[in-house]
C-alpha cells in the first residue's frame, strides 16, 4: 500500500511516498481502507516536531480518517466488511490502509462523502463536546465564539445554530464575518473596531451572554469574560492568537460564572463511547444539511506536501483532504 511517510521534522517539504506492507488487524481491530483523510494544522506542527505529541519517526501525518471497512480482527462486533466508517486516529491516517481500534469507529450515514466525513471529527467534535458536555448550552441562550471564522469557530456557530441558541460571531474583518454569516451565525462583530464587553452587553439588553467559546485567548478573553451574564460559562478551547490570557478570579466570583477547560483530545481518550454518540450527532447533521462541513479541496496522498502547505501559509478555506481515488 502507499502511505505518506514523514522521515525527518523539517515539515512539508520531508514528507515523501513509500510502499509499505498491507497491515494486519489483532483481536479488537480493523482495517479500513482509507477513501479521504482530512489534514489540520496541527499537521503542519508534527511534521516539526512541535505539537505536544511526537510520534516515532517515521509515521504517517493524518488525524482525521473516512473509508470502508476491508478487514475484522477477533472479538470485534456490530462491525463488518463493507461497512462505512470515520474514525480520529490523532496521527497516521495518510496511507492506503489503516489499522483502527473498533472503539474508535463511526458509521457514516447516506448521503455524506467520504470527504467530508473525514473532516468533522476535530473541529465539530471539539464544538459539540465544548457547548454540550463542557458548557451545557441550553436552547435559547446566547453564545459568543471568538475567532469564529477559523475552522474551530465555525465549527462552533454552526453548531450552536443547530442547538438553537443565539450565536454572536467575532472576528477581525468584515469579510470574515460574512463567513460566519453564511454559517449560521445571527450577530456580528468585529473586534478591531468596538468595545467588544460593551458590544456585546449591548447585543444582549445588558444582560450578558450566556456561553462564551474562545478560540482565540489573548487580549480579547477579559472583556468576553467581563460580558458574562449571571451564571454564565467561559470555555477555553485555544489560543490561536499565541498569548496565553491571565484573568482576574474576581470577574467569576462577582457573576456566579465559570471558566472551563475544553481538552477535546482527552475527552476521547477517557470516554470514548460519549465521542461516539456526539459523532453520531454530528454526522447525521451533516446528512440532512444542518452542518455544511465544507471540503475546501481534495488532493491525491501524494499531494500531501501541498495540502500542508495550503494550511501552513494560512490559503486553505475549509478542509484540505488527501484522497486515495
Amino acid at each position: 500500500m502507499k502511505a505518506v511517510i514523514c522521515k525527518s521534522l523539517i515539515g512539508p517539504q520531508g514528507l515523501e511516498i513509500a510502499d509499505l506492507p498491507d497491515p494486519q488487524p489483532s483481536d479488537g481491530e480493523v482495517v479500513v481502507a482509507v477513501e479521504a483523510c482530512a489534514l489540520n494544522f496541527f499537521d503542519t506542527l508534527i511534521t516539526r516536531g512541535n505539537y505536544q505529541h511526537k510520534p516515532e519517526l517515521p509515521f504517517s501525518p493524518g488525524g482525521e480518517i473516512a473509508g470502508i471497512i476491508e478487514a475484522v480482527g477477533g472479538g470485534v462486533e456490530g462491525w463488518r466488511t463493507g461497512d462505512r466508517v470515520a474514525a480520529y486516529l490523532g496521527w497516521g491516517g495518510a496511507r492506503e490502509k489503516v489499522v483502527v481500534g473498533a472503539g474508535r469507529l463511526v458509521a457514516i450515514p447516506e448521503g455524506v462523502s467520504s470527504a467530508a466525513a473525514s473532516g468533522v471529527s476535530i473541529t465539530y467534535g471539539t464544538a459539540i463536546h465544548g457547548l454540550r458536555d463542557r458548557g451545557q448550552l441550553m436552547p435559547g441562550e446566547t453564545v459568543a465564539v471568538l475567532g469564529a471564522s477559523g475552522g474551530a469557530g465555525l465549527a462552533a456557530v454552526e453548531l450552536a445554530a443547530a442547538m438553537d441558541a443565539r450565536v454572536i460571531a467575532v472576528a477581525s474583518s468584515t469579510q470574515k464575518l460574512e463567513v460566519c454569516r453564511t454559517h449560521g451565525a445571527h450577530d456580528l462583530i468585529d473586534y478591531t473596531k468596538v468595545d467588544l464587553k460593551k458590544c456585546l452587553r449591548e447585543l444582549t439588553a445588558g444582560r450578558g451572554v450566556d456561553v462564551v467559546y474562545d478560540c482565540v485567548g489573548g487580549d480579547s478573553a477579559e472583556p468576553a469574560v467581563r460580558a458574562l451574564a449571571w451564571g454564565g460559562r467561559y470555555l477555553v478551547v485555544g489560543f490561536a492568537s499565541g498569548e496565553i490570557p491571565k484573568l482576574p478570579l474576581n470577574l467569576l466570583l462577582l457573576k456566579g460564572a465559570a471558566a472551563i477547560g475544553v481538552f477535546w483530545g482527552e475527552a476521547v481518550r477517557r470516554d470514548p463511547a460519549g465521542h461516539r454518540a456526539n459523532m453520531s450527532d454530528v454526522l447525521a447533521w451533516v446528512s440532512n444539511g444542518t452542518l455544511k462541513a465544507k471540503v475546501g479541496c481534495t488532493l491525491p496522498l501524494e499531494s500531501a506536501g501541498k495540502g500542508l502547505r495550503l494550511i501552513d501559509e494560512r490559503i486553505a478555506v475549509g478542509k484540505i483532504v488527501l484522497t486515495t481515488k
